[in-house]
């Protein structure tokens, strides 16, 4: 079944729910049985491996940056596929209220591309551990959780469809016209956008027909050619302004991209000759 992320999301937003146990099971290769689904609906989050579930007799390939939904009391057969083991955690969750008319979770089954995610990861593991300890601070904590849990899989989610690929260029770029000057990683930014790097790649060659290197390479320059004009701080400091840390190495850059070094180009504008 193919799933809407903003109507997820909505109808989570208003259904209420309470998370009934949280499992992790490893399994080996080959494996495989078939039963009923556990009386409730959850989430299986794959950690290593994969295998193959198929609810009601619709397949679903589980593997790290795929979260597979499953309803309750459906047939429910499973294969471990590949040499590996196969490790996922399993929440499920008791909807306590009647649901809105527009989806009825128990009954659903669906995937979601989440890609990767270490938030989603560190989220699961203190999840996990949480639902392990007795009740009380813990039990508060374990529904706090999966409800933060469940957010970083929405913005995930949305950030590998097409729909919220716009939305992912204009984060990531928005932040780098914010911190230019600072060191910036193409692992960094992709970590902080909730992305992989190729799905980072992607997008930027998308919206800008560059990678996300040479766009933050490009607006460095562009910044440091509107400020050289004005400014007369020695080149060093401005290089370090925009982002550089070698100024050989940036005025090798500037004199490719625009034609003459820094120094020549300062020198054209003190003389009005630019």
């Amino acid at each position: 079944m193919k799933i809407d992320i903003n109507k997820l999301a909505e109808h989570f937003a208003r259904t209420p729910f309470q998370v009934e146990t949280v499992f992790r099971e490893i399994h080996q290769p080959g494996d495989t049985g078939w039963h009923m689904s556990s009386p409730f609906p959850g989430f299986i989050f794959p950690i290593n491996g994969k295998a193959e579930f198929l609810f009601n007799g619709t397949p679903y390939l589980l593997k790290t940056g795929t979260i597979v939904h499953g309803g309750a009391n459906m047939r429910l057969d499973k294969r471990v596929v590949g040499k590996s083991k196969w490790e996922y955690i399993l929440v499920l969750y008791k909807i306590v209220a009647p649901e809105p008319d527009d989806m009825t979770l128990s009954q659903e089954h669906f995937e979601l591309q989440v890609g990767e995610s270490s938030r989603l990861m560190e989220l699961l593991r203190h999840l996990y551990q949480a639902s392990s300890q007795p009740g009380g601070i813990a039990s508060f904590r374990v529904e706090t959780l999966f409800r933060n849990v469940l957010d970083e899989m929405f913005i995930c989610a949305r950030n590998q469809t097409n729909g919220g690929a716009q939305d992912l260029f204009e984060q990531a770029v928005g932040y780098i016209h914010e911190h230019y000057m600072e060191p910036l990683t193409l692992t960094m930014l992709a970590e902080q956008n909730n992305v992989s790097y190729n799905r980072l790649v992607y997008v930027f060659r998308k919206y800008s027909g560059m990678g996300p290197g040479d766009y933050i390479l490009q607006y460095r320059l562009n910044r440091a050619k509107e400020i050289l004009p004005s400014s007369k701080a020695p080149l060093r400091e401005l290089v370090q302004s925009v982002g550089f840390s070698d100024p050989f190495h940036f005025s090798k850059l500037f004199k490719k991209h625009f034609g003459v070094s820094p120094s020549e180009y300062r020198e054209k504008f003190l003389n009005n000759t630019c």
